[in-house]
């Protein structure tokens, strides 16, 4: 069993509908249940199966979670670029948002949060499978925030795909390509 924290941490991961941000949350909220006694993953998104716009906010905490929605959290992930002008009122004053550097035009209006670029397409598509760079930013998250021991994701992803090896062992190259990212954004 895990060592249990005394912390809350909430992040909204924030995207367009096919870029795997709900299933990055999912896997967050999974590992989060190792370490945390209450855990809440609140998936929103349109009704396009793919293109429209998809959020989740994941909360994990050893105190009760009065509520699973949230207006403004401690980080915001963004999955596509083009979406920071409409997720950047979401992030607390003192926060972080994590973005996605493909495709970000908008500069940052507001200047009391920090703000951290991430290539995670970039590296998704060097890697030669686009579909990754979600666990790529999640990894960043992780590194960056010290959310949770990377361990945990990495049992999630092995408890997810575990089955099926190839996938797994991309999914797993992705995450660490994202917490190394982290660890230099940290520097």
């Amino acid at each position: 069993m895990e060592e249990k924290s005394n912390s809350r941490t909430d992040v909204i991961m924030a995207g367009l509908g096919g870029m795997g941000v709900l299933i990055a949350g999912q896997i967050l909220a999974w590992a989060a249940l190792k370490k945390y006694q209450h855990v809440s993953w609140l998936p929103s998104y349109g009704v396009e199966k793919r293109g429209g716009l998809c959020e989740c906010t994941v909360i994990f905490s050893d105190q009760d979670i009065a509520s699973p929605l949230i207006d403004r959290a401690q980080t915001v992930v963004v999955f596509d670029g083009s979406q920071l002008k409409t997720f950047e009122p979401r992030v607390l004053p003192g926060g972080m948002i994590l973005v996605e550097s493909s495709g970000l035009e908008d500069e940052q209006e507001r200047r009391d949060y920090e703000l951290v670029k991430i290539p995670g397409v970039e590296i998704a598509v060097s890697m030669g499978i686009r579909q990754v760079s979600n666990l790529i930013l999640l990894g960043a998250y992780i590194s960056i925030r010290d959310a949770m021991p990377s361990e945990l994701i990495e049992k999630e992803l092995g408890r997810r795909f575990g089955t099926k090896k190839t996938i797994l062992e991309c999914n797993q190259k992705a995450f660490r390509q994202g917490l190394e990212l982290g660890r230099n954004a940290k520097k």
